[in-house]
């Protein structure tokens, strides 16, 4: 599924004055949330939701659309911390079709195409060389 396109004609307004939410799209494109249609960003200015970045638009619905599963592949480095905090607080599934820098710090990761449960990026670089 395109993040994009799904977030553009699903998202409610409310999500993006959720805590989470805020830190996220603070985190990764270094906006402020003003107000439900209204992002002030450093680079293009007043902008509305659907002008942020992939990977927040990602990162927001993984966190609120819990019966689909999205292409992480929209998303940065500056994601995965996102992702592993999400993961920390439930079970998220994402399609991920390149290698994420998921840090130095120990993580949980099961790779579903194999059910290989990893603990670091040594541990996943291997698995996710056959797939990315």
């Amino acid at each position: 599924m395109k993040p994009s396109v799904y977030f553009k004609n699903t998202y409610r307004p409310e999500w993006l004055l959720e805590p989470l939410s805020k830190a996220m799209i603070k985190a990764v494109d270094k906006s402020e949330v003003i107000g439900p249609a209204l992002i002030q960003s450093p680079v293009l200015g007043p902008i509305p939701p659907e002008r942020l970045s992939g990977g927040v638009k990602t990162l927001i619905l993984i966190w609120h659309v819990l019966d689909k599963v999205f292409n992480a592949s929209n998303c940065g480095d500056n994601c995965a911390p996102w992702l592993l905090r999400m993961g920390r607080e439930r079970d998220i599934t994402i399609n991920l079709r390149h290698l994420l820098d998921f840090g130095a710090e120990p993580f949980d990761l099961k790779i579903l195409n194999t059910g290989t449960v990893v603990h670091s990026m040594r541990e996943l670089v291997p698995i996710a060389g056959d797939f990315v």
